[in-house]
């Protein structure tokens, strides 16, 4: 299966560098290319991408503002000629940074990243289409060689770290090959919201609240400066 990628940039010599590249490995295709963010959003209310080629300085819409706006994302691999943006790419997950002009072997290393999330992705046996249908409410969590049954009422919080995610249960704890964001996907969103970039947590297991944290268990949770306002707006609908 191919690799379906955008590739959002007001630079048309950035747009050819990116295409030849692209050409270059036969897993990856070129889905479409947008001159500006406003043209990426259209796009994507039309199509599907898998990996999206961002810049951050365009007109109209900067990349990060763009990427702000799309509730679930495709992958984002960040291709700017500024540095200064790299943390804020990195609090909202982008797979990688690269820094204009970058030559294949690093543009290849990004896209390895890539491959390996969406790889993990099939880890989780799970439609998350058909979520809340009662007799779907657990996931099929692979681990090493072995694959974990995981009731949805039994997940405590789930924790990034790093390629992988901790899964915490009412009586074990998971660790998968796979990114927050995927397995973020793959659950109801009101039950289990994100509060912070490494964190996700099962609404029903929050013992208290107090300022930016949650405690669940013995554990106190940050809810993070961007993941806030729409936490308490879940609360007070509940």
């Amino acid at each position: 299966m191919k690799i379906r990628c955008l590739i959002v940039d007001d630079e048309p010599l950035a747009q050819r560098v990116i295409e030849r590249y692209i050409e270059n490995l036969p897993f990856l295709e070129i889905a479409g290319k947008c001159n500006n963010a406003v043209e990426a959003i259209d796009f994507l209310h039309e199509k599907e991408a898998d990996l999206i080629f961002l810049d951050i300085n365009m007109p109209k819409l900067t990349g990060i503002d763009f990427l702000k706006t799309l509730k679930n994302p495709p992958l984002v691999i960040i291709t700017t000629a500024y540095a200064e943006y790299a943390i804020q790419g990195y609090e909202l997950d982008v797979v990688d940074y690269l820094m204009k002009p970058f030559a294949f072997d690093r543009f290849y290393k990004a896209i390895q990243k890539a491959e390996e999330i969406l790889k993990g992705r099939e880890n989780v046996h799970h439609d998350a289409r058909e979520g809340d249908k009662p007799e779907d409410n657990f996931l099929f969590i692979k681990s090493s060689k072995k694959t974990f049954k995981v009731n949805l009422d039994q997940i405590l919080y789930i924790e990034a770290l790093g390629d992988y995610v901790k899964i915490y249960t009412t009586d074990k704890m998971i660790v998968s090959y796979q990114s927050l964001k995927n397995i973020e996907t793959l659950l109801p969103a009101k039950q289990f919201p994100r509060i912070h970039k490494s964190f996700i947590i099962a609404l029903s297991r929050i013992d208290m609240i107090e300022g930016n944290q949650v405690k669940v268990r013995d554990r106190l949770i940050p809810v993070g400066t961007n993941y806030k306002t729409e936490f308490e707006k879940l609360i007070r609908s509940v």
